[in-house]
């Protein structure tokens, strides 16, 4: 009788381990911020002309290079950029500048973040995550954050690095090369504070809850792993090189992930008619065509789609892959318009669109996509909580979006130098300046 009691006991311990376990897989938002920088920071098209002439490495083929990508990257005139470099000093950033750029993000979001959600202070916090890549400071940026909010001892903190999430401060390239030069008309400053527990006691005040996360690492690929890398170039000037492979690279990670998250997510008639549909293809030997994406389709499981907006060629390429209509692409779109690049808090800006246009409905499911270099691609699926309404940093300008057309005005002011006539003559850069 005993020996039975005993096994009753230990099963119902394990039991109850189990459960405990379970209930701590759980992973909810509760909040996030997204950085908004001082109007003394704006990029508009001047002030992006003033830079780009400051660079005297650069002639009348770099100059028609520059004019053909920003016209063509999908950013607008309201993006932002560290201040050293609006102020001239992009070529010998200092430590300083460094730092600044990082508190400024840092702080400003962590302090709005915790103003916003005053249920949990600093003290609260077990675990701290940063991540910021090529600039790596002692004592660390955690510790920073730590030392800042007087946050406990036993506080669990780790730095997260190589995975293209740039400062932008000392990593303005002043070289020549092309590829380099890309990362200049792309990259903008931002960043992103988000507030996640395990607690299922904090559900009801949640935003999002996570249902699935699926990674995917390519670096196995020279040709991925070399896609996107921080170099020197032939004269000595650091930058961030994006190679031709980068797309293919990007939609290579993509659809491996997807093969494992799709069975996860969609009903099983939509994964049933897919198979159908592909052995009838496949019994008449019909080559997929390229323009027919993954041949799911994936608004049966999703609702909103949160794209990476790393560009306007990786959002229109993602989105055509998928399927996906001009309304659910954009929210990446006007973030890219509006912000620019900001590396990893990119969908968090397309997240807060969705947000401010009150299109976030309880039990709505969301898919957001990442990419990073070595080469990885990350996607993710939340479920809304709640109807969700928060302008956050959309509230002065969420009524004149989508705007009426996405053209900036640089081809409409420099169209000239694509002239033939300037093959022939000695190029003067002060003329862009004028």
């Amino acid at each position: 009788m005993a020996m039975c009691l005993l096994a009753l006991f230990y099963g119902l311990s394990c039991l109850h381990k189990i459960v405990l376990r379970r209930r701590d897989q759980a992973c909810y938002l509760l909040a996030y911020e997204c950085y908004m920088p001082t109007n003394d920071m704006m990029l508009s098209t001047d002030s992006c002309v003033k830079i780009v002439t400051r660079n005297k490495n650069l002639g009348l083929e770099e100059f028609r290079f520059l004019l053909k990508t920003i016209v063509n990257s999908g950013i607008g005139e309201e993006t932002y950029c560290p201040k050293n470099i609006i102020e001239g000093r992009e070529d010998d950033a200092t430590l300083v500048d460094e730092l600044l750029e990082m508190d400024d993000i840092v702080f400003d979001t962590l302090d709005k973040l915790f103003a916003k959600f005053s249920a949990i202070s600093p003290s609260q916090i077990d675990i701290l995550v940063v991540n910021v890549s090529m600039f790596s400071p002692a004592p660390s940026l955690t510790s920073r954050i730590v030392n800042r909010y007087k946050m406990r001892e036993d506080i669990k903190t780790f730095n997260l690095s190589g995975m293209g999430c740039k400062s932008i401060s000392p990593h303005w390239y002043c070289g020549k090369e092309k590829s380099m030069m890309l990362t200049n008309c792309l990259f903008r400053s931002g960043g992103c504070s988000m507030l996640f527990t395990n607690n299922r006691d904090l559900k009801h005040q949640a935003k999002l809850k996570l249902n699935h996360l699926v990674r995917m690492h390519t670096g196995s690929s020279d040709e991925a792993y070399n896609c996107c890398m921080q170099v020197e170039d032939e004269s000595g000037y650091k930058g961030f090189r994006l190679t031709k492979y980068l797309v293919k690279a990007a939609s290579q990670g993509f659809t491996m992930n997807l093969q494992v998250l799709l069975p996860k997510v969609l009903p099983l008639r939509e994964m049933l008619r897919y198979l159908v549909i592909s052995k009838l293809k496949s019994a008449k030997s019909q080559k997929v065509k390229a323009d027919e994406g993954v041949g799911l389709n994936l608004k049966t499981g999703i609702e909103h789609f949160c794209i990476h907006p790393g560009g306007r060629a990786v959002i229109d390429g993602i989105g055509k892959s998928l399927g996906l209509s001009d309304y659910d692409v954009e929210p990446s779109r006007m973030a890219l318009h509006r912000f620019g690049n900001t590396s990893a808090a990119g969908f968090w800006y397309a997240l807060g669109y969705m947000e401010a246009k009150k299109r976030l409905k309880k039990g709505n499911k969301i898919l957001m996509s990442g990419f990073g270099a070595g080469f990885k691609c990350n996607n993710i699926v939340w479920e809304v909580l709640k109807d969700l309404d928060d302008a956050n940093v959309w509230k002065d300008c969420i009524d004149s979006y989508p705007p009426n057309n996405l053209v900036n005005p640089f081809m409409e002011k420099y169209s000239w130098i694509d002239d033939e006539i300037l093959n022939f003559v000695r190029f003067d850069v002060s003329q862009l300046a004028a």
